[in-house]
C-alpha cells in the first residue's frame, strides 16, 4: 500500500495538505476509483479515527482513499497561504469556504488521473460535502456517501432539551458581534463542545439555517447514501429522527438511501467493517 503526502492551494489561496493512499492491486473495477474523505469539527487528516477506521476497509475493496485537510482541521491553526498566515481550524472556519477546500482536492485527484470520484464526509465533513454539490455550479462526482451529518437548525435546537442553553449562548454571541467583537473565541458546550468565534457560531447556527442539510439534500444531484449510528441517533438532538428525516428528501437524480449502523456511535468505534460493507453494497449497486 502506498501513501502518498499531498498538498493543494485552494482558490483564494489557503495550503492544505491530505495523504493519498492507492490500493496495491490497481484501480478498481466499479463505481468509485477514488474517495475523497471530509474530516469533522477540529479533526485532520491523520487523526481521525473514523476515517482512519474506514480507509483501510475502502482500499481492500479496490478504491483509491484521499484523506485530505480542510481548513477547518484542528481547533485553532495557523495556516499557510499565499498571503502569508491565517488562523484557521474549527474556531475561525466559515462552512461555505469548504466549497473552495473540495475544488482544490477534486482538481488534484483528476489530474492524478481519477474520474469516478466520490465524495466520503464525516459529521461536519459530511454537511460541508452537501452543502458543496447542492450549490449551482456544484462539482461533478460519481457518489456521496454522508456518514453522520447533524442537524444544525436554530429551529430545532432552540426547541430542543437543551434549547435554553442554546439560545443563551446564541444572543452573547449577536452581542459580541454587535460590539465589533466577531473574532472573540467563545467556549460553548452545545451541540458540541468547543471554541468558536461569535461570529462563527452565529453563521453555523443561526436563523438563516444556511447549513440545515433537510434544506440541500434535494438539490444534490448525484447518487447518495445517508449513515447514523444507532446510539448516536438516540443520544444527541442533533441526530434524533435524521435517518428518517432524510429519506423524504430522494429524488430520481439522488436515489437517497439512508442507513442506521446498529451499535454505531459518532465515530462509528467497533463497527467500521458493518460501515465499510454497507457502503460496498450500496456502491456496487451504481455501475
Amino acid at each position: 500500500m502506498l501513501v502518498d503526502l499531498v498538498q493543494v492551494t485552494a482558490a483564494d489561496g489557503v495550503r492544505l495538505h491530505g495523504a493519498l493512499e492507492t490500493p496495491p492491486a490497481g484501480p478498481s473495477p466499479g463505481a468509485i476509483d477514488a474517495w475523497l474523505c471530509l474530516h469533522g469539527t477540529g479533526s485532520n487528516f491523520y487523526a481521525g479515527a473514523m476515517l482512519g477506521g474506514l480507509a483501510p476497509k475502502l482500499l481492500a475493496a479496490g478504491s483509491a482513499v484521499l484523506r485530505a485537510n480542510t481548513r477547518g482541521h484542528d481547533i485553532v491553526c495557523t495556516g499557510p497561504s499565499s498571503a502569508g498566515h491565517a488562523l484557521l481550524g474549527a474556531a475561525f472556519e466559515r462552512v461555505s469556504e469548504a466549497t473552495l477546500d473540495i475544488a482544490a482536492w477534486l482538481r488534484l485527484l483528476n489530474e492524478r488521473g481519477y474520474q469516478r470520484i466520490g465524495l466520503l464526509g464525516h459529521s461536519l465533513g459530511a454537511i460541508k460535502a452537501i452543502y458543496a454539490l447542492a450549490a449551482d455550479d456544484a462539482p461533478k462526482v460519481a457518489a456521496l456517501a454522508a456518514a453522520s451529518p447533524p442537524r444544525l437548525s436554530f429551529e430545532h435546537f432552540s426547541q430542543s432539551r437543551r434549547g435554553p442553553e442554546f439560545l443563551k449562548n446564541f444572543a452573547e454571541a449577536e452581542q459580541l458581534v454587535a460590539l465589533g467583537k466577531a473574532d472573540e473565541l467563545m467556549l460553548v458546550q452545545f451541540p458540541i463542545a468547543y471554541y468558536v468565534t461569535a461570529a462563527g457560531f452565529v453563521d453555523r447556527y443561526g436563523p438563516a439555517e444556511r447549513y440545515n442539510i433537510l434544506r440541500m439534500l434535494d438539490r444534490v444531484k448525484c447518487p447518495t447514501l445517508m449513515t447514523y449510528g444507532s446510539s448516536e441517533v438516540q443520544a444527541h438532538d442533533a441526530f434524533r429522527g435524521m435517518p428518517e428525516a432524510v429519506e423524504k428528501f430522494a429524488t430520481e437524480q439522488n436515489r437517497l438511501q439512508s442507513a442506521v449502523i446498529a451499535g454505531a456511535d459518532h465515530q462509528y468505534t467497533g463497527c467500521y467493517d458493518t460501515l465499510a460493507a454497507r457502503i460496498h453494497k450500496w456502491a456496487a449497486r451504481l455501475g
